[in-house]
């Protein structure tokens, strides 16, 4: 399974971006996919995962009612459409699939290479 990040970039605060994972792999609906993110001299830290179905979804408080997690399974695809972006939100966000939707990094087999958000003050 390859995965693509893409849809990174610089924002002011207020604003909205929505970033895109899209996955090399037939059968995609049979992985849960996270995004996670990691700040210069941070860990990397869980933001969002949602079931292969879609049907379930999960975040960390930091962005509960800001941030939604979705996917086009017809286009292997999932997105992170995030709103009401602050300083805080800047990372390189990575996402990543696997069997689980689950918060931990080691639930994840697959990783894509990394976006980069900034969000300007």
């Amino acid at each position: 399974v390859q995965l693509q990040a893409s849809g990174g970039g610089l924002v002011q605060a207020g604003e909205s971006l929505r970033l895109s994972c899209a996955a090399s792999v037939r059968t995609f609906s049979s992985y849960a996919v996270g995004w996670f993110r990691q700040a210069p001299g941070k860990e990397r830290e869980f933001v969002a995962a949602i079931t292969g179905s879609g049907s379930r979804t999960y975040y960390t408080d930091s962005v509960k009612g800001r941030f939604t997690i979705s996917r086009d399974n017809a286009k292997s695809t999932v997105y992170l459409q995030m709103s009401s972006l602050n300083a805080e939100d800047s990372a390189v966000y990575y996402c990543a699939a696997g069997a689980l939707a689950a918060a931990t990094m080691t639930s994840y087999h697959y990783w894509g290479q990394g976006t980069e958000v900034t969000v300007s003050s």
